[in-house]
């Protein structure tokens, strides 16, 4: 069972994503049908470390294996969720791809499963530089992204 849950008044959300960087590009995902990019990952199930679900997530969503390594930010992240107020919180890791059937430049596809729904994800490897000129979310994951050296760094986003 994910650790998300709804009542009638709002969503909480426990969720981990990768941040995998390789050759100066960032790994992205977003819905086929949305703007907005994210890092991937998913939610943790019960019971799961945090660096189990990664790798889980991974699997699921491109058949890749990953290597997770530092913990880089603890996000506190408040948005909407289908009309209710969501209270998410988000752990990013460093982690690296160890598959060598993953493309290593552009867009490819992949899918992803929420409450037994699937979905067709976009990944997209896109340059650091760029970042700055599309929608990621949350929307200071960009600023963060300068600051990676600073060790482990919490952040609150509020949509």
């Amino acid at each position: 069972m994910d650790i998300l849950f709804h009542t009638d008044e709002y969503v909480f959300s426990y969720r981990v994503a990768g941040i995998c960087i390789q050759d100066g590009k960032v790994l992205l995902q977003k819905p086929t049908n949305d703007t907005a990019f994210a890092f991937p990952g998913g939610h943790v199930t019960f019971g799961e470390s945090n660096e189990q679900t990664l790798m889980r997530e991974f699997q699921e969503e491109i058949g890749a294996d990953i290597s997770v390594g530092d913990l880089k930010w603890v996000g506190e992240i408040f948005f909407p969720w289908n009309n209710k107020p969501c209270h998410q919180i988000c752990l990013y890791y460093i982690v690296e791809i160890n598959s060598e059937n993953i493309p290593t430049q552009g867009m490819f596809m992949g899918q992803e499963q929420i409450e037994g729904q699937k979905f067709k994800l976009e990944f997209h490897w896109v340059p650091l530089d760029e970042l700055k000129n599309i929608e990621v979310y949350p929307t200071n994951i960009v600023e963060l992204m300068n600051h990676m050296e600073y060790g482990v760094q919490h952040f609150i986003y509020r949509e």
